[in-house]
């Protein structure tokens, strides 16, 4: 309920009442009779709006409880997709948003019609009209059309992949529960501002960049945040966002350590759980507990101990405090594919100058040394990077000197 609440305020709304009732779903509403009674009263009492279901809600029971009520009912997946549809900034994020909004009315397309004709209700206006071939075949060719844009989006987000692979760049993905500081600890590593606020899913879309840590430049990426029971319609409509992770070398996973150390469990194992759907398997994952500034030394202790046989490779942070991020950056370094170190002698030409300007672009040159017609080099890079560098040098007439695998 909690979460429904954070949730809920995400969105927007102010929360002035919660009622809770544990019983077996009841067809005709989802909770009892008293409990739609009481409901009334409260909303006519709060003047309230909108009413919010923590339970996934058939479109009857939407329906009755509007039609008892006065206002719309809504479940958490539609709150969901409320939030999403509010932050998404981007054509891509927008259209994946919109995608899961019509799978969803497709889904339900049949029954809302049939309501619809029935007496007008809250959140059921407008679609009388519709005979429900003609709502459903609108839908679906309405889906069809976003598809098609949505694979565009991902063709040039798997050519611009295959570009950072042709360069030798590592690629680290941020992953984590929603809130868990991904995007502050995200600005922190590579010194930038990219959004961060205080509601849930401020990241929508992904974000990459280029960072340095300690010489090795790697590619790093902020994505959409995880959370329970996150709706399939709407992993399924991230899948080509979230797929950034499925390709990456490494996984920064962030958890929330300011939380009681079950919900740090709980929200730890949805994160797992949801990097398992997308497809996540084999790539290491450094853990990073976030937000120790909140916490004593012996909290820090006490949860670093509890998670150590379900979270790999942990590093207390506080993303916002810059406190331990070096040590971060070193554990990353260290799970980091290997890499090599090289040096070289070329000769000076116009078209070696122009090559060598594109290393040092690249690489991490670690020296240059210029003797009579020639340079000589020294770099570090990924293997398969450092491999294409050294079959260009020959091509230049240049020497390879040293050719070292780095541990």
């Amino acid at each position: 309920m909690k979460e429904l609440e954070n949730l809920t305020e995400s969105a927007g709304y102010t929360v002035v009442a919660t009622v809770e009732q544990v019983r077996k779903a009841y067809p005709r509403f989802q909770i009892g009779r008293g409990k739609v009674k009481e409901l009334a009263r409260l909303v006519k009492e709060h003047n309230a709006r909108k009413i919010i279901f923590d339970n996934r809600l058939k479109s009857v029971q939407a329906y009755n409880l509007a039609k008892e009520t006065g206002v719309e009912a809504i479940d958490r997946f539609q709150l969901i997709l409320e939030i999403f549809t509010q932050r998404a900034s981007t054509t891509e994020a927008k259209l994946q948003i919109q995608l899961a909004k019509l799978r969803y009315e497709s889904a339900h397309a049949k029954e809302k019609v049939r309501l619809a004709r029935m007496e007008e209700q809250p959140g059921f206006m407008g679609l009388g009209a519709y005979e429900v071939d003609v709502y459903h075949e609108a839908v679906q060719r309405q889906v069809h059309t976003i598809q098609k844009k949505l694979k565009q989006f991902k063709r040039k987000r798997g050519l611009h992949r295959k570009r950072r692979l042709d360069l030798g760049f590592s690629a680290i993905s941020l992953g984590g529960y929603t809130y868990a500081g991904k995007s502050t600890l995200f600005n922190a590593l590579v010194h930038e501002a990219v959004p961060t606020g205080e509601g849930l899913f401020t990241t929508l879309s992904t974000t990459t960049r280029l960072v340095n840590l300690l010489g090795k430049r790697v590619l790093l990426t902020d994505t959409v945040g995880f959370i329970d029971r996150l709706p399939l319609t709407l992993i399924e409509a991230f899948r080509s966002t979230l797929e950034e992770t499925i390709f990456s070398d490494l996984i920064l996973l962030i958890v929330d350590a300011s939380e009681p150390l079950k919900e740090i469990k709980r929200k730890h194992s949805i994160s797992l759980d949801v990097m398992q759907k997308i497809g996540v398997h084999g790539i290491p994952v450094v853990t990073a507990l976030n937000k120790i500034d909140l916490l004593s030394e012996y909290e820090i202790q006490q949860r670093t101990d509890a998670l150590k046989d379900l979270a790999s490779n942990i590093v207390p942070i506080s993303a916002l405090h810059d406190i331990n991020i070096s040590l971060l950056e070193q554990e990353l370094v260290k799970h980091l594919a290997n890499y090599i170190h090289a040096t070289f002698s070329i000769p000076l030409s116009d078209e070696t100058l122009s090559f060598l300007s594109w290393i040092f672009n690249y690489a991490d040159v670690k020296n240059v040394k210029y003797e009579d017609d020639y340079a000589n080099v020294s770099f570090e890079a990924v293997a398969d990077f450092a491999d294409k560098v050294l079959g260009r040098v020959k091509q230049y007439g240049g020497t390879v000197k040293e050719f070292v695998e780095l541990k």
